[in-house]
């Protein structure tokens, strides 16, 4: 099929979400950019639809294309946990003028979709929070937004800073994490940076999240208490990934485990090396592609289009120097 064909990929996030318009030979030709996109991380359902709206009719302004124009498009969401939810959100896109069916799946299906390219296995997706899943080839799916033990970057850089305020506290044992946070936040003390977190007008989010890295960097350096955090979490989505198969009825020795996300970008091995405890005899796959490929490949896959991950990430890449500049 021809350039002229185009196809939309939507991933939805808490923090972020992007659509990717591409042609039929893979090259990128518009991106749209926005925030949440949740329909449970906002104040109220149509806040997250209008977002969607927004960001879709940037990537396709961008491309020069109406809604008409797309030949496919596959919306991977934060947010589309229960079969509700997944009428709530098709109902919506079905009133966006596109000349097809949109596709809403959950976003740990657009995960698994970057590792695995029979669609099928266990998706282990952790960015600012965690979406666990599994997919059999035969279409048979379960997921779970409201996961027990939830784990992410929020939740992991709380549980560093507690760690630091317990260790000064006499409440816990030392830990190295205590001067890189002091250090990361410019804080005198552990007191001092719960006051910064917890005052009325106090850090939000988007700071909490910087601690991750930090806490990522001091378990692969040895330090025994950000080491429990993290091992702790890495355990936790692995059971996540192993009660998903067992719903689906799926052999976990030999299954792919797809993981992906922002915590699993940092170099070090302790999460994945934890995830995968839980998962014996499965088969690691390791992403640091953006999700939102696993949305366009979903997409392309509609209409029996091959895809390369690597090649429509480097066409994304090219895509946004040549329009916004360089990112890190």
């Amino acid at each position: 099929m021809g350039s002229g064909i185009h196809v939309i990929g939507v991933d939805g996030g808490n923090t972020s979400t992007t659509a990717v318009v591409v042609d039929g030979s893979g090259d990128v030709v518009g991106v749209g950019e926005g925030g949440c996109t949740d329909i449970y991380g906002v104040a109220s359902p149509p806040d997250a639809l209008h977002e969607l709206d927004r960001i879709v009719s940037a990537a396709l302004r961008q491309a020069g294309l109406g809604a008409t124009d797309l030949r496919a498009g596959v919306f991977s969401l934060a947010g589309a946990d229960w079969p509700e939810d997944h009428d709530y959100l098709r109902s919506h896109l079905a009133g966006g003028g596109f000349g097809f069916e949109p596709v809403v799946v959950n976003d740990s299906m657009g995960g698994l979709r970057l590792g695995s390219p029979s669609w099928e296995g266990i998706a282990v997706i952790c960015g600012t929070g965690n979406a666990v899943g599994a997919r059999r080839g035969d279409g048979r799916v379960f997921h779970l937004g409201f996961w027990p033990d939830t784990v992410g970057a929020a939740k992991l850089s709380r549980g560093a800073l507690d760690a630091v305020l317990r260790a000064h506290l006499g409440l816990g044992p030392a830990t190295s994490l205590t001067g890189r946070a002091l250090a990361l936040y410019g804080a005198a003390d552990p007191i001092e940076l719960q006051h910064r977190f917890t005052r009325r007008d106090g850090y939000g989010p988007a700071e909490l999240v910087r601690m991750s890295p930090v806490l990522l960097d001091e378990a692969a350096l040895g330090d025994p208490v950000a080491a429990g955090i993290v091992t702790a979490a890495g355990r936790a989505m692995g059971g996540q990934g192993r009660a998903s198969a067992e719903r689906v009825e799926m052999d976990v020795a030999g299954a792919t485990v797809v993981m992906g996300g922002g915590l699993f970008r940092h170099p070090s091995t302790v999460l994945v090396d934890a995830v995968m405890s839980e998962l014996a005899a499965a088969v690691p796959v390791r992403t640091t592609l953006p999700p939102v490929v696993g949305a366009v490949m979903l997409a392309r896959d509609r209409l029996g289009l091959d895809s390369d991950a690597e090649a429509l990430n480097g066409s994304l890449v090219d895509f946004r120097a040549s329009h916004d500049g360089p990112r890190a």
